[in-house]
């Protein structure tokens, strides 16, 4: 058995879960910098998480589940999963986003398990509050640690892919480090880097 282990925004979906949400409430442009100082390492993940939510308190429950259930999927995410479990591999989604969008992605593309974060709703509305199993910088490296001593399997034998800093933790357990579209901060720690924005393209490199 090997391991796959995909972040989710920007990498099997085209762009950010947030900012998505963000657009509908007219305040995406904020939003975005967040984003992106976060995915490029300036500020710390946990922090940025913490901030972007709580500029959506009071956003509707059910607008919110109707903007995650339409996302975007990145070009050849379905085919690129297909695959792999065909070659082996158990594939996983880590997302320092929201299970609101990757347990519907779930059942489009076909990975076999998710870890992601969750939206405290109240009365139908967003507090501004989150909690989950992605929250800072190092999760998914140490989820990725947990899965791979579960499931006996070796970093050699396990792909990582992301695009921003919160998966450089990843790296570290992974034989294979994809960089997928990435910031300069994981593409410099990766041995896969990929800008076009096909997945199919990590299938050269199993």
């Amino acid at each position: 058995m090997k391991l796959a282990v995909f972040d989710f925004d920007s990498t099997l979906m085209q762009g950010e879960t947030l900012e998505f949400i963000a657009r509908e409430y007219k305040i995406e442009p904020l939003m975005k910098q967040i984003t992106t100082d976060a995915m490029e390492g300036k500020i710390d993940f946990f922090e940025s998480l913490i901030k972007r939510v709580a500029l959506l308190k009071g956003a509707k429950e059910e607008k919110i589940k109707q903007i995650c259930e339409n996302l975007p999927y990145t070009k050849g995410a379905k085919e690129t999963i297909t695959e792999l479990k065909k070659a082996g591999y158990k594939v996983v989604c880590f997302s320092g986003g929201y299970e609101t969008a990757t347990i519907p992605a779930q059942k489009i593309l076909g990975y076999d398990a998710q870890f992601s974060n969750i939206f405290h709703f109240k009365n139908g509305e967003l507090t501004g509050l989150v909690g989950g199993e992605m929250m800072f910088s190092d999760s998914k490296g140490k989820m990725l640690k947990r899965l791979q001593t579960i499931l006996n399997i070796k970093p050699e034998d396990t792909l990582a892919a992301g695009d921003g800093a919160n998966d450089l933790s990843m790296f570290q357990y992974a034989g294979k480090k994809a960089a997928f579209c990435a910031k300069p901060v994981l593409k410099k720690n990766a041995n896969i880097i990929i800008d076009n924005k096909d997945l199919t393209e990590i299938l050269n490199y199993i």
